[in-house]
């Protein structure tokens, strides 16, 4: 099962994953009938040489069912790659092994964000997966992130968004989302980077929008 979304990118890619299992499910269900069929059946054909008619369907219907997985994952693709008007820029650097942040729209707010250790947790953290420094945004706010590294190739991932973007050396990838309601979204790295890559997880706190404000009046007071 797929996280609940929280995004309209996300909505978007469960449509279309419950849309190609339906496909996947009606092809094996009618497969396995045919061969069922095959295996209990005694009928013989003693002068059947050619059926050009069956060989137009079975090669016509594969053909049609291609499409339509195709032009949903097409129209998918670009949305993803959509950049509207971003309210926010954020710029995302992978190290090994951990992420640093860039709110450049404000003051060039910077931070890096490190995995909690294990014997520094609270009642309330997550093992493995909290940090010390989470990325705040607003909801309902159309957000940019750069994306890149400064060693290795990371990837910044967070599946109840949609989001999986590689972080390339020496390149500046981008990728937007909107947020649709206020929590904590969590993610990995999911490219191999090294030893410590299962220690560089990613949180997203999304609040209000007034709340955001007041967040990037006190950091930048600090």
């Amino acid at each position: 099962m797929l996280q609940d979304s929280a995004s309209p990118l996300m909505e978007q890619l469960s449509y279309f994953h419950d849309h190609t299992l339906m496909i996947l499910l009606i092809i094996t269900v009618l497969v396995g009938q045919l061969m069922l069929s095959l295996f209990f059946n005694t009928f013989t054909h003693r002068f059947l040489l050619e059926g050009q008619m069956i060989e137009i369907i079975w090669t016509i219907l594969p053909t049609i069912t291609l499409i339509f997985i195709a032009v949903p994952s097409l129209r998918l693709i670009y949305i993803l790659d959509e950049i509207n008007n971003p309210s926010i820029t954020i710029k995302t650097i992978g190290h090994q092994w951990y992420w640093s942040y860039e709110y450049s729209d404000f003051n060039n707010i910077e931070f890096d964000s490190y995995m909690i250790p294990t014997n520094e947790l609270n009642n309330f953290n997550f093992r493995l997966l909290d940090v010390d420094n989470r990325i705040i945004v607003p909801f309902e706010s159309n957000i940019r992130m750069l994306v890149t590294a400064a060693d290795v190739i990371h990837s910044w991932t967070i599946p109840s968004l949609g989001v999986k973007i590689d972080a390339t050396p020496g390149r500046l990838n981008q990728i937007s989302f909107i947020i649709n309601r206020s929590g904590l979204f969590f993610g990995q790295c999911s490219e191999i980077c090294g030893a410590n890559h299962s220690f560089m997880p990613i949180v997203l706190e999304s609040i209000s929008p007034m709340f955001f404000t007041k967040w990037i009046m006190k950091m930048i007071k600090l």
